[in-house]
């Protein structure tokens, strides 16, 4: 709408030496400046500023026009309407206050509709807030109930007569569910301080039993003892495994006693699968000096380090030096098959050679690929430090793996070497 004054009287004057703005609607002529120069400047002056007014109308229209929350304009429209009446400036304000009230018009209806929309939203969120709140499983009820609130907190408001009671209604749901669980978790601790304290007391009772003298009642007694352990039910891990480990120290002190006392020798029970485990890493250790079963027996390496994953899943106390021993082999065998597969491109009949002349390849071509592989390492290591990957895990992996890989390499390099010398020395 083209608002431009073409007639400043029309819409204000000049008296006394001040400028007014002729009344409008139920407003009333208000002064709104004074002459400096000339009244026809004056008037130009307030007529000029007018355009302010409309450029704060027009923007206001395009905000709500580009916003998706257009209600929460509403308050800015009404602070807009106060700022318009008391603007000093000359034009027609009433087109300007006439698409505000067709604004507001649009705006109130549009949050009508919306905090009805709110309204049943919140009402359904309430039904399955209570859904939540009645599940036996704590934790999953927990979660659920905070994954609920952050969608009540997104949805918009309702109806100021209706926010009390619904917010109240909400609200009071959580608070009896947080309460019941605050009750819930205070005696579960409570029933895990007792069980801990019979615990310990089993473990004070078994001590106790290393200074009876009378073996066969002592027997009976610690046999109960352990029997009621393990019908103690769930306690903390950690604090379990501490109680346990005074608590079989105590057994194993009587029953080693016990057994002196009635001649019996115990053999130590050795854990089947930790004797399948040493079994693997033996035989990979006495098939790796055989050089021409090197490829077979890295096939047979890649099996083993399958069924050692497996084993070492079911057994609690792996032996370190045989893990250490089994992990060194396999290396081993790895980097020696890898050596031998370069090796064979250009001397396929390696093994037809003579010993010397072996070990002399051997030698050359690994060491060629040692140094290779410290030169990409390092390499790998700046441009990960500059890139500021360093701290990641697959990036620590990958530097760990080829550390590992360079310094069997290097312990291969070693045992070749010495090898060499040993039979050069008998020429």
């Amino acid at each position: 709408m083209d608002n431009t004054v073409t007639n400043p009287a029309e819409y204000g004057y000049c008296k006394n030496g001040n400028v007014y703005l002729k009344g409008y609607l139920e407003y009333s002529d208000r002064q709104i400046g004074v002459v400096r120069n000339t009244e026809a400047e004056a008037l130009q002056y307030f007529v000029n500023r007018f355009s302010i007014a409309e450029g704060k109308v027009n923007l206001l229209f395009s905000q709500v026009d580009e916003a998706q929350n257009k209600g929460s304009f509403l308050t800015k429209l009404l602070q807009l309407r106060v700022a318009l009446v008391e603007f000093d400036g000359l034009g027609n304000f009433i087109p300007l206050l006439d698409r505000l009230d067709g604004l507001e018009l649009q705006l109130r209806e549009l949050i009508l509709h919306n905090q009805i929309k709110n309204l049943e939203i919140k009402r359904a969120l309430i039904e399955e807030v209570k859904l939540a709140a009645a599940q036996e499983d704590w934790q999953k009820a927990t979660d659920d109930l905070m994954e609920l609130k952050t969608k009540w907190l997104k949805t918009g408001p309702v109806d100021k007569a209706l926010q009390d009671s619904i917010e109240s209604e909400f609200t009071e749901i959580n608070d009896d569910f947080f309460q019941r669980r605050r009750e819930y978790y205070a005696e579960k601790n409570r029933i895990i301080d007792e069980k801990l304290a019979t615990l310990q007391n089993y473990v004070d009772m078994a001590y106790s039993l290393l200074d009876e003298k009378d073996y066969d009642i002592s027997f009976a007694k610690m046999k109960d003892l352990q029997r009621d352990w393990k019908n103690i039910g769930q306690v903390p891990p950690k604090k379990q495994s501490q109680l346990w480990k005074k608590f079989k120290k105590a057994n194993d002190i009587f029953f080693d006693r016990y057994n002196r006392s009635k001649g019996i020798v115990m053999k130590p029970r050795i854990d089947p699968r930790m004797m399948q485990m040493q079994s693997m890493t033996e035989e990979l250790e006495r098939e790796f000096p055989i050089q021409r079963l090197i490829p077979e027996t890295a096939e047979k390496a890649k099996n083993y380090l399958v069924k050692w994953k497996e084993l070492s899943a079911q057994v609690k106390n792996i032996d370190r030096n045989i893990a250490e021993r089994f992990r060194n082999v396999c290396d081993k065998v790895f980097e020696m098959n890898y050596l031998l597969r370069v090796i064979s491109y250009r001397h396929p009949a390696l093994n037809d050679k003579p010993r010397v002349e072996q070990l002399k390849i051997m030698i050359n071509q690994m060491d060629y690929m040692t140094k290779k592989e410290k030169n990409e390492l390092d390499i790998f290591i700046q441009e990960s430090q500059y890139s500021g990957q360093m701290a990641e895990r697959p990036v620590q992996n990958k530097i760990n793996t080829q550390k590992r890989k360079i310094s069997m390499k290097e312990i291969l390099l070693v045992e070749f070497k010495k090898e060499l010398e040993l039979l050069l020395g008998r020429y």
